[in-house]
């Protein structure tokens, strides 16, 4: 998603559009063009590779140190480190 965003940005930047014709063009919502994509917590990957090498259920140890996060982010994050439950 963040492929067709960027390309609406080059869109109106390149050849000063509208953003609403340049989501038009690409065929990307405009909401999605609008809204900052979220930043990567560094930290977080860092602990959850370090609890997915003795737990297996990583998401409660989290709630316990206060790192609340929405759980679908959680477990793309755990897919992408390549974690596996043992």
């Amino acid at each position: 998603m963040t492929k067709r965003r960027d390309a609406a940005l080059r869109v109106m930047r390149d050849h000063d559009i509208s953003q609403r014709r340049a989501c038009k063009l690409v065929g990307v919502d405009p909401k999605t063009v609008r809204r900052e994509p979220p930043r990567d917590c560094v930290e977080i990957r860092k602990e959850m590779q370090e609890i997915a090498g003795n737990r297996r259920r990583f998401d409660v140890l989290f709630e316990r140190k206060g790192m609340t996060m929405n759980h679908k982010k959680l477990y793309r994050i755990y897919r992408e480190k390549g974690l596996s439950v043992k």
